[in-house]
């Protein structure tokens, strides 16, 4: 039975009808608007690889990225900054325990990593990612809402990355003599600093956001090729230090492998997540994927297990070549290998520097492009941003906006202050995903489909998901701030409870394809950890998140809700079913 949304009024369901005679209220026409759902469809042409697109109109991205595309832009969007910089400041709390912090951190984002990979398998159709899911599982307003606080997150974080990107290609420049203690710091070292530091002008991090927006354009092809080399050329450079640094390797240096106790390395584990994310770039392929039902679960999987490994590896040798205690914060990897004499290796670690951050930068704002075209499409934001050029395929406008506001916030303003209100975006994403996969697999008694919205059971089921995730702030905040251990036992004991009554009342149906194991246990176990994080966030970020979410409740009403068009989209999703449905 292919589901429409319950909410959706019925001169919007019929446009021939005659309207009434008295308008809906704004109220009304409000709730009826944010509580819709995109509407979903089956069709029997499709084939079990999920090949076929929503349309040929001329309006889709083209089908270009293999497998092992795949797995390079979720690593190269994982691998930077974390690699060649978290490592050491992590370390120096959590000692040789930092390689735990991230074997934890891994575990978790694999779970994570599961329902992304389930909901990017039966959702191969059109591009979207997290938002695409919350607009299919639940409302048009949660979508909205995941999207804005995710696009905050990349709209910040690809100007930052741009800077350290700068600062990075100077030191490199530099170490040429000509150029030594020669370059100004407003072209790209630290920036120009005006008005007691709110301006800080840096010239050369527009620059490579420019020069990387204008290869985004051309076509996801010379993009992916850029992506590819230097993705390669860091991972070689990681192995080269790797093996490099296990000669300098001494054991005593791992003893005691927890000095400071147990509870720096579990709140290291909440740091290090952070390295980990980027497989939700993977699933922001779907539309330009060869195979995308096959591949994109494989993707995310395999990039998440290849950066774990990575990040692994150089936590053991890293801490064994020097005293944790000894290791610098800003560049502990290079630090280490001049420590040891090894100086050329530094230099090898800086270009490696260089190649991440320049892939992590160019996926970002691939990924964010991708954001701004399915909403384009659907209509909550201007129809421009859903444009497709005709002779690259690309969506050049989307593009252009994404740089545009990436190369300002990079030009003008110091972000990295504004880094510790990063990560809601992530982590509200990625709990939202999670519960997309637990609604989406509800079934009625009968064995249907469960999807409509006033139902008792729907209801019901979204309050415990609701419950779970308060139970994981209200743990985590308790956490924090050293509170009693009651209150964190108790908040276990009520999600150990709203867990069973999950399990128990309602009826869980199995997908073709990838299926994320044990439905609704793991993605009910990734919305409790990562509301844990969430609460170990700053201040600031919580109060973030509470004002981004009223402007965004904001536009919504004034521009979204009057222009999106779930239904008249000529690239309605489409779903792959599981075995059974009535279609």
């Amino acid at each position: 039975m292919v589901r429409f949304f319950s909410s959706l009024s019925t001169e919007e369901m019929d446009p021939d009808k005659p309207l009434a005679a008295s308008q809906p209220s704004f109220c009304s026409n409000f709730w009826s608007s944010a509580l819709r759902a995109k509407p979903l469809y089956t069709s029997s042409s499709s084939s079990s690889s999920g090949d076929s697109s929503p349309s040929n109109s001329g309006e889709e991205l083209v089908r270009r990225l293999g497998l092992f595309d795949l797995i390079l832009i979720g690593i190269g969007a994982s691998i930077g900054a974390g690699i060649f910089v978290v490592t050491g400041t992590v370390a120096r709390d959590a000692g040789p325990g930092v390689t735990i912090s991230f074997i934890l951190a891994g575990a978790s984002c694999v779970l994570n990593a599961l329902c992304y990979a389930e909901l990017a398998s039966r959702f191969p159709a059109v591009v979207g990612g997290a938002y695409l899911y919350s607009y299919t599982a639940f409302n048009e307003i949660t979508a909205f809402l995941v999207f804005a606080q995710l696009m905050l997150d990349y709209h910040i974080g690809a100007a930052s990355i741009a800077r350290s990107l700068a600062s990075y290609l100077v030191n490199l420049l530099e170490l040429i003599p000509i150029f030594k203690d020669q370059i100004p710091d407003w072209i790209g070292q630290g920036g120009q600093k005006f008005l007691g530091g709110t301006l800080s002008i840096n010239i050369l991090a527009p620059i490579l956001l420019v020069i990387l927006t204008v290869i985004l354009c051309r076509g996801v092809g010379e993009s992916s090729i850029l992506n590819s080399f230097m993705t390669s050329l860091k991972v070689v450079i990681v192995i080269f230090v790797v093996i490099a640094g296990s000669f300098e390797v001494d054991v005593a240096n791992w003893s005691p492998f927890f000095p400071n106790g147990v509870k720096p390395v579990l709140t290291g584990a909440t740091v290090v997540f952070f390295a980990y994310v980027g497989f939700d770039a993977v699933a922001n392929s779907a539309e330009e994927s060869k195979k995308p039902q096959r591949d994109l679960p494989i993707g995310i999987m395999g990039s998440l297990l290849v950066c774990a490994s990575l990040y692994i590896a150089v936590c053991l040798v890293i801490t064994g070549m020097v005293p944790y205690k000894l290791l610098g914060e800003d560049a502990p990897l290079a630090e280490a290998f001049t420590a040891k004499g090894m100086k050329y290796v530094s230099i090898l670690i800086s270009i490696g520097a260089v190649s991440g951050l320049t892939t992590t930068l160019l996926v970002g704002l691939y990924v964010q492009s991708r954001l701004y075209l399915g909403l384009g499409r659907d209509g909550l934001l201007p129809a421009i941003f859903g444009k497709v050029n005709a002779t690259c395929r690309t969506p050049i406008h989307s593009q252009i906006w994404v740089g545009l506001v990436a190369s300002i916030l990079a030009g003008l303003f110091n972000v990295h202050v504004l880094s510790h209100i990063l990560s809601v975006g992530t982590l509200t994403g990625y709990s939202v995903v999670a519960a997309c996969v637990v609604a989406i697999r509800w079934k009625d008694k009968s064995g249907t489909d469960l999807y409509a919205r006033g139902t008792a059971a729907w209801r019901e089921g979204t309050c415990c998901l609701l419950i779970i995730a308060l139970c994981g702030f209200g743990a985590g905040v308790c956490y924090r701030y050293n509170g009693s251990f009651i209150i964190v036992l108790v908040a276990g004991v009520v999600a150990i409870f709203t867990l069973s009554a999950l399990y128990w009342r309602q009826v869980y149906g199995e997908t073709p394809g990838f299926s994320c194991p044990w439905v609704p246990f793991i993605p009910c176990i990734c919305i409790l950890f990562n509301m844990f994080l969430f609460a170990q966030l700053h201040e600031e970020a919580w109060v973030r998140f509470l004002v981004l979410s009223v402007v965004s409740v904001g536009i919504y009403a004034t521009y979204g809700q009057y222009h999106s068009k779930p239904i008249s989209s000529k690239h309605t999703t489409q779903y792959h079913r599981t075995p059974g449905d009535d279609v």
